[in-house]
């Protein structure tokens, strides 16, 4: 079952150093834009993967083709792409052994995540990494 319960994501959130965002972009007016730079503000090292700008740079790191170009290990997969498009990512994710795929809001895939978790990778689908930053850090100021 993905994780949907505030300490389910907490846990996950907390344990991450490293997410890497499926369809980052360049272009600032993108939700992908923002919340690459927030993810970094907040202390976690972000690599951006998009097939069409490989070789620029966003928010100061190298933009990848794919997954497996990376290199070094990966927690979170952050993924920009409609919900029919998610298999490849999911896929991806799994090849390059990260340990979780996390949908966007407005992005939920029940084969692609039934893959990841059968092959052991957390899940999280419909949600806003940086919203549920946001609010992860609220709840650790009032405990």
């Amino acid at each position: 079952m993905p994780l949907t319960t505030d300490a389910e994501i907490d846990a996950l959130l907390a344990s991450a150093k490293t997410i890497a965002i499926i369809g980052a972009s360049d272009r600032p007016d993108r939700a992908s834009y923002g919340v690459m730079k927030f993810v970094q503000d907040r202390g976690y090292r972000t690599i951006p993967v998009n097939p069409r700008i490989t070789g620029e740079h966003v928010h100061g790191e190298f933009v990848w083709r794919e997954l497996a170009q990376i290199g070094e290990p990966i927690d979170i997969v952050d993924i920009f792409r409609k919900s029919e498009d998610v298999g490849p990512a999911v896929d991806e994710a799994i090849a390059a052994g990260a340990k979780a795929v996390w949908m966007q809001l407005g992005i939920a895939n029940a084969e692609a995540a039934a893959r990841a978790e059968a092959a052991g990778l957390k899940v999280v689908e419909d949600k806003c990494l940086k919203i549920e930053l946001t609010r992860s850090g609220a709840r650790a100021q009032t405990e």
